[in-house]
């Protein structure tokens, strides 16, 4: 595989895909290409529109995107991981490698490379950051067999990775296991906040928690993880689904786990309304008093 400007194919051309896709262009990439179930959408307008804006071919199929890759990037929903796989096995040359992106569970990993089989060589990726505002520099973990060998030509690209293992679902599991804190937090937040917003006693929580907590800034942190849920809520939900899973595999019972699945939705259904929307980048007493009130008409 050639190191430094190789053919790139995207399978699911979201928000991650096209993040990463403008990087790289930017990097020097020139040869890519995309291919998303919505583009041949009229739905599909705005990842036709990011293509374009990125120099990425959009292709009429997944077999389309992926003929002559050097790198597919497999960056689909958590409950399509596998059937991205699936959709290029057949059509492959040359076995590229496989960079599996996913928020999905070690087990659906390993499920995925065995599928996969002798076809591509398949690389569990964990991003470890939002992919905005680093795109394609935003930091990763690579994990299986084939990970140490792809990571030299992906850090001439300028990508900010590191190894986590041979074995393939460990880069998936750090990525996993995180997200029940990380995540969690942005569940906790909505419902401490929210409920302090009923209260009256926004500012008043917010001081008090400084005294556990002197290293946070909950002037920033609160409206930071009500606008994150806002915009990826549901998506976010979907993934803790999937650290649901990890922690079964692991024989822990995911509570908290399951709980934070149903505020993520819950916020990211509320994040969709016009009242919310329009407060996105206010302050947070101004943002928790619109999310009040949507969740109050909900129920």
């Amino acid at each position: 595989m050639p190191e430094v400007r190789p053919a790139i194919a995207f399978i699911g051309f979201g928000e991650a895909g096209q993040a990463i896709a403008a990087g790289l262009r930017e990097a020097g990439i020139e040869r890519m290409s995309a291919w998303d179930i919505l583009l041949p959408r009229p739905g599909g307008e705005r990842l036709r529109h990011a293509a374009t804006a990125s120099g990425v071919r959009c292709a009429v199929s997944a077999a389309d995107a992926v003929r002559g890759a050097d790198m597919i990037v497999s960056a689909v929903t958590a409950a399509s991981s596998v059937e991205a796989a699936r959709s290029v096995k057949a059509h492959v040359a040359g076995e590229p490698f496989f960079l599996d992106i996913n928020s999905v569970s070690p087990g659906r990993k390993q499920e995925t490379a065995k599928l996969l089989g002798d076809a591509g060589r398949y690389v569990d990726v964990a991003v470890l950051a939002p992919i905005h505002p680093a795109r394609h520099q935003t930091p990763m973990l690579l994990a299986g067999p084939h990970a140490q060998k792809l990571a030299p030509a992906l850090i001439a690209l300028g990508m900010r990775v590191s190894f986590a293992g041979p074995e393939t679902g460990a880069a998936a599991a750090i990525k996993m296991v995180r997200s029940v804190m990380i995540k969690g937090i942005e569940a906790l937040t909505l419902e401490c906040f929210l409920a302090a917003s009923r209260a009256g006693v926004i500012d008043e929580v917010a001081t008090s928690m400084k005294n556990n907590y002197p290293g946070l800034d909950w002037g920033k942190m609160v409206p930071y993880n009500l606008e994150r849920m806002a915009n990826h809520g549901e998506r976010r939900a979907a993934e803790m689904e999937e650290v649901a899973d990890t922690l079964r595999e692991l024989g822990v019972e995911p509570l908290m786990t399951n709980a934070t699945v149903k505020r993520q939705r819950e916020m990211g259904q509320l994040g969709k309304q016009a009242p919310v929307r329009g407060v996105l980048n206010k302050d947070r007493a101004t943002m928790l008093g619109a999310i009040s009130a949507a969740a109050r008409d909900r129920h």
